[in-house]
């Protein structure tokens, strides 16, 4: 994806938060970055600051810790999602967890330093003031949405509400990570996959 095209969606998707017109954009742009990650590089590790807010926009991320030497997956973020170690970028703490390229991906990111600059424009400043307060409450909303899932959810229910959100990028990763993200299987997740192919045949 062009540089151009993948600043579009960048734009397409904070305009959910806070829509922005011509001038603010423009004002916007010199401080947002377009990289590509290959597949299992790392976006943030453990005991380092979170410097960077990335909007993934072609291809997937995966949240993971490593408890004696096993990595637990917590979370994943598909194509039109952010990644960040929110905690670490907002206080200037060192993480706790790998944000890791499942593939080849290209994201749109946001400096730290960019977003204290930002706040200070007199033209976009109070826009994206809003737009960081929006985007902590998003974060907080899908951890417990996330907590609340395993205590009211089956795996399948998970899986389910996964596929709507991974959609056909969720093929194309690991399942044994999917299944580690669930709590289950990778054979219990064979089952389930089975089982709703079943369904929607």
């Amino acid at each position: 994806m062009d540089t151009l095209t993948a600043l579009n969606k960048f734009r397409e998707h904070v305009a959910i938060f806070v829509p922005l017109n011509d001038a603010e954009w423009r004002a916007l742009v010199p401080y947002l970055e377009v990289s590509t990650l290959k597949k299992k590089k790392n976006f943030a590790e453990p005991h380092k600051i979170c410097n960077h807010i990335a909007l993934v926009v072609k291809g997937s991320v995966r949240f993971f810790h490593v408890k004696d030497g096993e990595e637990i997956t917590g979370y994943f973020s598909f194509e039109n999602e952010f990644a960040t170690s929110y905690k670490s970028f907002l206080t200037r703490e060192p993480g706790i967890n790998y944000i890791q390229t499942l593939e080849d991906t290209q994201l749109v990111t946001l400096s730290y330093n960019a977003m204290q600059q930002i706040y200070d424009d007199q033209l976009i400043g109070k826009k994206m003031e809003r737009f960081g307060r929006l985007i902590a409450e998003h974060y907080l909303i899908c951890y417990e949405d996330r907590v609340a899932s395993f205590i009211t959810q089956t795996p399948e229910e998970r899986y389910n509400k996964l596929l709507e959100t991974g959609g056909e990028v969720l093929q194309r990763i690991p399942q044994h990570y999917v299944a580690n993200f669930l709590g289950i299987t990778p054979v219990s997740l064979s089952r389930i996959r089975r089982r709703i192919m079943k369904i929607s045949a």
